[in-house]
């Protein structure tokens, strides 16, 4: 008896998904709620778990296939399936046999094609598009998978090297002629002829992957906002010596105290609320012809992944403290890396940081995060010398970025907001005086 593998509800206001990476293959012995195959929407990554325990049989639903909330995506038997897919095997290849007689009076060459079908490797659908795609011969192509089943790598690998199965079939093909002796002549000039100096097959490689779900939403909503938001950036430097003396300070204690570390964030994030705070504009958005001012501070913390960019939304921020800030900002790096992250943690923030800083980036643009009217860039740690009471002095500098929407805010609003934000860093303590 076999069990149906559906696609499970899907997000709400997410109509399709994305068939991303199959965990098992076909005849792979699964457990109940074990994770068969990953599915990627405009959002999040979905696992889909084995409704039972059995084997899995056919994937209808191969990677790269775009599937519905309830469609079927491969269908799974009992564990004894097992022995009647051998057992088709064994009948499959039983019938070279059968068909000898035929073969032989029609001649050695016919018989020697029935037994080649017969070696014929069992292949899955992903694996079987991509060799019919690239005219391959699945018998030159050694698998890696469980009792040498040839998987979606193995073709890659053997598509991507020099002189691949195309090339290797095309060379192979003058080769009976070639044994009558009178062929073999021309066909050396021929080899001979190519120029040394041409490039080798396979240096000039080009790939056509397609873009992920997510980064084409996230394309969708940048382009948005460059086109509608009417987005300028105002750049200043803070002196991060005095929030890397408070933190050298006390980083063992806060580790020891709130099992979780002092890092950067926390910092820029409080320095942020407080200054949506000071100034509202920055924290609303633009709804139609009317300006929403938001009563309370969601602050979207940007995350890369291999995906693409993720903004999970650390809800009331205002409301938390450091070491809630710091263990929020690493359970979602840590989940958005495991594609993990929920739908609804992506939505209805204020205000958005990013951290370009943390690849070495010195001075960036960020853009905005609709309908966001502002976002924070944080930049690379640099030391360089500046001058404090009529000396040079060594300090480490970093650059901030403040974009915004100047549709509704001014810049005299966007300049003092990044000044709050860099007095509060240079003063830690006006943190927690709030002023």
């Amino acid at each position: 008896m076999s069990t149906e593998v559906k696609v499970p509800a899907l997000p709400e206001s997410v109509s399709e998904a994305t068939v991303v990476t199959w965990h098992k293959q076909p005849g792979d012995a699964v457990e109940r709620d074990e994770n068969l195959v990953d599915l990627e929407t405009d959002k999040v990554v979905l696992e889909v778990p084995a409704p039972e325990d059995g084997v899995l049989g056919e994937i209808l639903k191969p990677e790269g296939e775009t599937v519905t909330a309830g469609e079927v995506v491969a269908v799974l038997g009992e564990a004894a399936a097992g022995g009647g897919a051998a057992g088709a095997h064994a009948d499959a290849t039983a019938e070279p046999d059968s068909a000898a007689p035929a073969a032989t009076a029609a001649g050695q060459a016919a018989a020697a094609e029935p037994a080649a079908d017969a070696a014929m490797p069992p292949l899955s659908p992903a694996v079987r598009n991509l060799v019919d795609e690239h005219d391959l011969d699945p018998r030159r192509i050694t698998g890696t998978g469980r009792n040498g089943r040839i998987l979606k790598e193995d073709v890659l690998r053997a598509i991507d090297s020099a002189g691949g199965a195309p090339a290797a079939a095309a060379e192979a093909a003058p080769a009976p002629a070639a044994a009558g002796g009178s062929t073999a002549a021309p066909a050396a000039p021929a080899v001979t002829s190519t120029p040394p100096a041409a490039t080798p097959a396979g240096e000039r490689e080009e790939r056509r992957v397609p873009m992920t779900r997510l980064r084409q939403r996230s394309a969708e909503r940048l382009v948005e906002a460059q086109q509608t938001a009417a987005m300028l950036t105002t750049f200043n430097e803070v002196n991060m010596q005095p929030v890397m003396d408070l933190r050298a300070r006390h980083k063992d204690s806060f580790l020891k105290a709130h099992d979780t570390k002092l890092g950067f964030m926390s910092f820029f994030v409080k320095a942020a609320v407080e200054a949506l705070k000071r100034f509202p504009a920055v924290n609303a958005s633009i709804d139609g012809t009317d300006i929403l001012y938001h009563g309370y501070y969601d602050i979207g913390i940007a995350v890369s992944t291999d995906r693409g960019l993720m903004v999970p939304v650390l809800r009331d921020a205002d409301q938390r403290s450091f070491a809630e800030i710091e263990a929020a900002i690493a359970d979602f790096g840590q989940r958005a890396q495991q594609g993990r992250i929920e739908i609804d943690e992506l939505t209805g923030g204020t205000f958005t940081i990013t951290n370009g800083g943390i690849f070495g980036s010195l001075v960036s643009t960020p853009i905005l995060n609709p309908p966001q009217s502002g976002i924070l860039g944080m930049h690379k740690i640099q030391e360089r010398p500046m001058a404090e009471a009529g000396q040079v002095v060594i300090r480490p500098m970093m650059y901030l970025a403040h974009s915004y929407d100047h549709r509704i805010i001014d810049g005299k609003e966007a300049v003092q907001f990044l000044v709050t934000i860099k007095d509060m860093l240079e003063d830690p303590a006006r943190l927690l005086l709030e002023v």
